[in-house]
């Protein structure tokens, strides 16, 4: 429980909000448990008593919860006041707005604001894709504008990104920077760029899960069974899209796509455009990748093959370690495992290819392909194997595959031919646009990975996966990708590459 300890010191004591939604109710919240007064204006009448009554209550609910004391929890109710209009803004050190997402509503804002506020008070906007330069060219004195984004629900996504403008004063990013970490926020200093640093970081999650979908390699329950169990993610692309809905994903997905005047890594899918024109935005409406009932999604079971009798087992791996762990499993699964330097004419042929589809890495291999079955080891085979046939590839030994696989109770995915699977081809994107964004300089490397952790809740930040993962073998991943499809989205990023050639790690500025 808390006993009214002193919250860090800031520079800052008296805070404005304008705009008491989600966004603006969470801040103020998370600012008056930091030790500010806090002024509330909207031009809804009645929106600041609701706002204030909705985060009283999640004071009484910690109070009830013993995680907050009474005393606290009535000094911050206290700390809580109205701005009926803009001038009772007049004493604020800061005003955050978190109005509606458009450019001039928030230029004509501050452009008012700028006549009432003190010299010194500080503008920050709560935007997550405007440019902050652009909403503070329209000040007189933009030195003083700066982005403070934060996440909803803001009481519990524990980042804020700190985005000053071209012109934002220095002194400025560092009071505002201090003011998040006495909130209690691990802040993040970024550049003024589309997406800043988080929602641009996420753009690759979605988006190649959507160019998977597009390939027909694996419908979406099974791309997002495979980034949960095998990549670690909290929640699938899919299931994500769903919850976020097609109609906030989509456009953030072509904003930052133009805004980045069409970098290939960005390119949204025609799939999203559809879905939402069909209304079939996610758990809002009821369907989405998903049918909801009571707000549950309908997932049909996987069909298991059928079973099949051990059969003779030719292992062919480029890594030694691909090798070894192949083996392993035919062993322990009690296979007959051939030895020889090329396969008896009755047996399962097993590939583990890097950004290779099965066809290519067969024909590479010499391996027959109406045999032929490649295996995703990227993420080891410990809780969900993958698994990929070519167009040759005879059912008999596609089903052969399954049952030795699945053999020891693991759940197993058939896909389609694809470069890089689903997980390889994922992760690798994911790790390229966080090489790319520290190649900008938009953030530092550490603050990167953080961020995401914090914004996104990755298993691991972008660089960081690339290291968990092996910088070289998401090179040779990218790098084959690139070769095979021709598309400029999978070329590597120079700082990805630089540092995978020299055995050094994407986290090393």
């Amino acid at each position: 429980m808390s006993h009214g300890t002193s919250p860090p010191r800031t520079s800052f004591h008296t805070l404005g909000i304008v705009g008491t939604g989600a966004m603006g109710r969470g801040i103020a919240q998370i600012a008056a448990q930091a030790g500010l007064t806090v002024y509330l204006h909207d031009l809804r009448a009645g929106a600041v008593d609701e706002a204030r009554d909705f985060i009283a209550g999640m004071w009484q609910r910690g109070v009830q919860k013993q995680r907050l004391s009474e005393a606290d929890a009535e000094r911050y109710r206290a700390s809580l006041k109205e701005a009926a209009s803009l001038t009772d803004l007049a004493e604020c050190d800061i005003v955050v707005e978190a109005i509606v997402e458009k450019l001039e509503a928030k230029q004509s804002l501050f452009a008012e604001l700028e006549e009432i506020l003190g010299d010194q008070a500080v503008l920050a906007t709560n935007t997550s894709s405007l440019s902050v330069t652009a909403i503070a060219s329209a000040c007189r004195h933009p030195e003083r504008v700066i982005g403070f984004h934060f996440f909803n629900p803001v009481p519990l996504m524990k980042i804020v990104e700190v985005i000053p403008g071209l012109r934002t004063s220095g002194h400025v990013a560092d009071d505002v920077e201090a003011l998040g970490r006495a909130m209690g926020h691990f802040t993040a200093r970024t550049t003024d760029t589309p997406g800043f640093l988080v929602n641009h970081a996420g753009r690759a999650y979605g988006t190649e899960a959507l160019r998977i979908l597009g390939e027909s390699v694996a419908d979406p329950a099974t791309i997002d069974r495979i980034m949960v169990d095998q990549g670690g993610f909290r929640m699938g692309p899919f299931a994500l899209l769903d919850l976020t809905g097609l109609d906030v994903s989509h456009a953030v997905m072509e904003s930052i796509y133009h805004q980045y005047y069409e970098e290939p890594r960005f390119r949204p899918s025609p799939i999203t455009r559809q879905r939402l024109t069909a209304g079939l935005l996610g758990r809002k409406s009821g369907e989405g990748f998903y049918r909801y009932v009571d707000g549950k999604p309908q997932v049909d079971e996987t069909p298991l093959p059928p079973a099949s009798e051990p059969r003779p087992v030719w292992v062919a791996a480029d890594e030694a370690e691909a090798h070894q762990a192949l083996t392993s499993l035919v062993n322990n699964a009690g296979w007959p495992l051939e030895s020889g330097a090329a396969p008896s004419s009755e047996a399962l042929c097993l590939v583990a290819p890097l950004g290779e589809d099965a066809t290519a890495c067969a024909l590479r291999l010499g391996v027959p392909a109406e045999r032929c079955v490649a295996v995703d080891l990227l993420a080891g085979l410990d809780k969900r194997r993958s698994l990929m046939t070519t167009p040759a590839t005879h059912d008999e030994y596609r089903d052969a595959a399954m049952t030795l696989f699945g053999h020891d109770g693991t759940p197993v995915s058939a896909l389609h031919d694809s470069n890089g699977f689903v997980l390889q081809r994922v992760v690798a994107c994911i790790v390229n646009v966080g090489s790319e964004i520290a190649q900008q300089g938009v953030a530092a490397p550490q603050t990167i990975d953080r961020a995401v952790e914090l914004g996104l809740g990755y298993p691991h930040g972008p660089l960081a996966m690339g290291d968990h993962y092996g910088s070289r073998r998401i090179l040779a991943i990218l790098d084959n990708m690139l070769a095979a499809t021709g598309d400029p989205r999978y070329r590597a990023s120079p700082w990805l590459r630089r540092r995978a050639t020299l055995g050094l790690p994407l986290t090393n500025a």
